[in-house]
């Protein structure tokens, strides 16, 4: 399982080789890519564990890539030609799980990121999978729902060889969502010739979905939120909170933080933002929502930028929307205690070092919004077994796993004076790394 099958990859330039040793490893540009921030996080966790080069490269180099044309026939009867991708990154663990996101910047290496983080989410949460990730360089605004019915089936046409429930089981992303799931797994089991619904996770109920699949992410973070803020006393209901990103992960959290009583003055979206110093009325504002599209001209509430968004002075910030948002000019202007990320990679290196010179704790994105694929998992496994749990029963589990997860990151933390960041990926990386030598190489 430690061979590197490899369809599609472009020559890494000697500035973001994954396989450059630790000791002579650059340290990654002010505001990295994303690919570069993985593999600089890579190579740290790997010297504090003092891994030789070879296993520092295997975990580094991706163990499958496919790169695939999806060709679309537009409504108007017009063709458009789209690419796809999907990176299976390490499967030592148990089979590839990861989204699939719909967004115009999607590329080879946001997606070899991407893969690679959820190698590590996946670990630290001690679920028995991999990390891969998906995605196709594709605007979901500027197509119809039937022309994003046909893009994905293609594209899962064209993965069929290497998905499957025991291999890769997508999930929903960014520009994704429970109907597009269901297209996959309706593509599969077609062209198996039989219903498999744990192809997939974040499907629809009605064809195998799990009941709180669709808050998990958002679950996630405030349980995860309350742990921190519990190591310094700090009941969560005491709080403000500022939520960059209104979407599946940020507004669910906006809903949840308000339930438990923390005050949320802040959200944005893709248009802007909106802010009340005495808490935004959230049921409201996701009325508002509804009918308007975006968070913006939401009455009662002053507009606040993105980036304005990031320099509030609140308790909590949850950048929630895309990666490098806090980078080495946004950082400096963050006045939160605490930033959890919801988002993958929202904080590159230098912002990181900012923060920690700021003494701001850093929930890093690996274990704050591992709530999704925990309830991923859950799904996964009632539809192997046909037998869907009740909501009281996934809530408490999810519960359980992310304080658990916490815990032991925030024991090694202390333990050996590292951040947050470090000693969840540490975790994820040592598990990893343990999985595949205890399989050892083939042949």
């Amino acid at each position: 399982m430690t061979g590197r099958a490899t369809t599609l990859g472009r020559a890494p330039t000697s500035e973001e080789d994954p396989l450059t040793t630790t000791s002579t490893r650059p340290a990654p540009a002010a505001d990295a890519s994303p690919l570069a921030t993985a593999h600089h996080q890579l190579a740290t966790a790997v010297a504090h564990l003092g891994y030789d080069d070879g296993l520092h490269q295997m975990l580094a180099t991706p163990r499958r890539e496919m790169h695939v044309a999806v060709p679309l026939r537009r409504d108007d009867g017009s063709s458009a030609l789209f690419h796809g991708f999907r990176v299976q990154h390490n499967v030592s663990r148990g089979p590839g799980k990861g989204g699939l996101r719909y967004h115009p910047s999607v590329d080879i290496d946001e997606v070899r990121a991407l893969a690679m983080w959820m190698s590590w989410k996946c670990a630290i949460v001690d679920l028995p999978f991999g990390g891969a990730k998906g995605g196709i360089g594709i605007d979901p605004r500027e197509h119809s729902t039937a022309e994003l019915e046909r893009v994905t089936r293609r594209y899962t046409s064209e993965l069929m060889p290497v998905i499957g429930p025991e291999t890769d089981i997508m999930a929903p992303d960014m520009g994704t969502d429970a109907g597009t799931m269901a297209w996959i797994m309706d593509t599969y089991s077609v062209n198996r010739g039989y219903t498999i619904p744990a192809v997939v996770t974040g499907k629809p109920l009605t064809v195998g979905g799990s009941l709180g699949r669709g808050t998990a992410t958002s679950a996630g973070i405030v349980h995860v939120t309350a742990a921190a803020l519990k190591e310094d006393d700090v009941p969560l209901d005491s709080v403000s909170v500022a939520i960059q990103g209104f979407g599946k992960v940020g507004g669910h959290a906006a809903a949840i933080f308000a339930e438990r009583g923390a005050k949320v003055v802040a959200v944005s979206d893709q248009y802007g933002g909106v802010r009340a110093d005495d808490g935004l009325d959230v049921a409201r504002l996701f009325t508002h929502v509804e009918r308007t599209g975006s968070v913006v001209g939401f009455d009662g509430a002053d507009p606040v930028s993105n980036e304005e968004l990031l320099g509030l002075d609140v308790d909590v910030l949850v950048p929630a929307a895309v990666e490098g948002v806090l980078t080495a000019t946004t950082a400096h202007h963050v006045r939160a205690r605490w930033v959890v990320e919801g988002a993958n990679g929202p904080t590159t290196t230098a912002a990181d070092e900012i923060l920690a010179a700021k003494g701001v704790t850093v929930v890093p994105d690996v274990l704050a919004n591992a709530g999704g694929v925990v309830v991923s998992y859950f799904e996964w496994v009632q539809a192997n077994q046909a037998y869907w749990w009740t909501e009281p029963e996934i809530a408490e589990k999810l519960a359980w796993r992310m304080a658990s997860a916490y815990a032991s990151v925030s024991a090694l933390a202390r333990r050996d004076e590292l951040s947050l960041r470090e000693a969840a990926l540490i975790i994820g990386v040592q598990r990893t790394a343990e999985a595949h030598q205890i399989r050892g190489l083939y042949p």
